[in-house]
């Protein structure tokens, strides 16, 4: 009966030691510059290692752990999905694995479009650039947010494939990525762990620190309708009609551009006067304008929107409702 207390005391030690080694510090990661990331991802569940203890952070790593890391840091998933049939990695990427360890981060990667390149496979190295990309479209699902619209000047820029290039400058406006000191990225160098862990860290803390733009409302489809009556043999008058919500709402002629013989009407609903109120009745507005008879009016093909940077004539008339 002496002997329990020991032995229970000795499960005691073992089961701390092993709950202590899910959070301790990886053992060679103090001298990296990533370390306290690092180690912030790993006690977050976000980073595993190595069996050793490891997390090697000067070695490369692969598209696997890399498309892993990012899915799990960003907390992409697919809960809130119903699928017919369960998408498989192989559904788009024919060189991997439906069962690997991988599978699932692919199908959600796939699923959030990040933009991964259909012949990958798990083994291949990822490149600074492919990183770069992967990840902020990956803070792109967490809302629109505002960047400063500013080019960075970039030393090694042909480097770059286009396809690359606006997350590569956003993620350096936001300060995720920097340059090195000859101001260049290395766009086609394997990214080093280290690095990439450095990397999400930064990019998690940016889209829970950031408030998303909020989305403008949707604007309502209007069907408009254009009729050509003739004034003389050299002017024809051009009416343009809409059913819109109430009598507060009416229409202007935005502008008219020309191409060929044909006049290109863009109209734009005028907003109700936010001050007043409306009954709430369905109003039919109409707004004309005059071209010329040789002139063939359509309606533009973005006639419900405004016609900010449009050449041609201006008409300010707004229409009355009837």
């Amino acid at each position: 009966m002496k002997k329990k207390p020991l032995f229970i005391m000795a499960i005691v030690a073992v089961l701390l030691f092993t709950l202590g080694q899910s959070v301790m510090a990886f053992s060679d990661v103090s001298k990296d510059p990533n370390a306290d990331k690092i180690n912030a991802l790993k006690e977050q569940g976000i980073l595993s290692g190595y069996a050793d203890g490891e997390f090697k952070p000067n070695g490369t790593l692969s598209y696997a752990s890399a498309i892993s890391m990012i899915v799990k840091g960003l907390d992409l998933n697919l809960d809130h999905v119903r699928f017919i049939r369960m998408p498989l990695a192989s559904d788009n990427h024919p060189n991997l694995e439906d069962d690997a360890w991988y599978s699932q981060a692919f199908v959600i990667a796939d699923f959030y479009d990040l933009g991964i390149p259909k012949d990958v496979k798990a083994t291949d190295k990822i490149t600074k650039e492919q990183y770069a990309h992967h990840l902020f479209k990956a803070m792109m699902t967490k809302g629109d947010f505002a960047f400063i619209e500013i080019f960075m000047l970039i030393n090694d820029e042909a480097d770059i494939d286009s396809k690359y290039m606006d997350s590569i400058q956003k993620l350096l406006i936001s300060k995720i990525v920097s340059l090195d000191d000859k101001q260049n990225f290395h766009p086609t160098k394997a990214i080093a762990r280290g690095e990439a862990a450095g990397w999400l860290f930064d990019g998690i803390r940016f889209v829970e620190e950031q408030t998303p733009i909020e989305p403008e409302p949707e604007q309502p489809a209007y069907d408009f309708e254009l009729s050509v009556d003739a004034v003389n043999a050299e002017v024809n008058k051009v009416t343009v009609s809409a059913q819109l919500p109430h009598p507060g709402y009416g229409l202007r002629i935005a502008s008219i551009a020309f191409e060929g013989n044909k006049a290109l009407i863009n109209v734009e609903v005028v907003q109700p006067d936010p001050d007043k109120m409306y009954p709430q009745v369905i109003t039919e507005a109409k707004v004309s304008t005059y071209v010329d008879a040789k002139l063939k009016p359509e309606l533009a093909s973005d006639a419900a929107s405004s016609a900010s940077g449009s050449t041609g004539i201006s008409d300010d008339s707004v229409s009355s409702n009837q």
